[in-house]
């Protein structure tokens, strides 16, 4: 006997359109775009979780030379498109260089960082699966003009400040930050 395919009770039917929800076309430059310096980086949210029903979030991030997160792990999916430039990845303890081009997906939970090596800018494209980092990055950072905006110089006592803010609430989105 040939093989049908599943039972049809067991297929399920794709759910009825949502209205509620809106395309969302983005122009990175609107006043509608947020723009946050985090880290020493500007990052653009281009797309919230708010616009994808909490599904995902997409973040332009500009990373200055020397620039990127310490090391940190999360209960979510996170995936880099390099658009500019080139980064130094740190999974697991090993480094990997992504230059423009290369697209790195970094599992949940696994312990990772990045650092631009190159004496320009690096500018990526950050998927996070499910969202929330989005609404993290607005919390612990500070707004800034454009996409292309420095991110501010901060005092010893504001980094400090900032570290206390990003260890006081990862926990609630889902991260741990894991060095210094």
């Amino acid at each position: 006997m040939a093989d049908t395919g599943p039972a049809p009770e067991s297929i399920t039917a794709v759910p009825p359109d949502d209205p509620g929800r809106k395309l969302s076309i983005v122009n990175p430059d609107s006043p509608q775009v947020r723009h946050i310096g985090v880290v020493g980086g500007t990052y653009t949210i281009l797309i919230s979780g708010q616009d994808t029903g909490g599904r995902y979030c997409l973040i332009d991030m500009l990373v200055p030379p020397g620039g990127g997160p310490g090391p940190h792990r999360h209960d979510f999916e996170e995936m880099f498109s390099v658009l500019e430039g080139e980064i130094e990845l740190t999974f697991r303890g090993e480094k990997s260089l992504a230059k423009a081009g290369t697209t790195v997906n970094i599992p949940a939970n696994a312990p990772h960082f990045f650092r631009n090596v190159a004496a320009r800018p690096a500018r990526l494209l950050c998927v996070c699966s499910p969202a929330g980092q989005d609404e993290f990055f607005t919390e612990i950072g500070k707004v800034v003009e454009s996409s292309t905006s420095p991110a501010p110089t901060l005092s010893k006592e504001e980094q400090a400040a900032f570290v206390e803010k990003a260890k006081a609430l990862a926990p609630k989105y889902r991260t741990e930050l894991l060095g210094p």
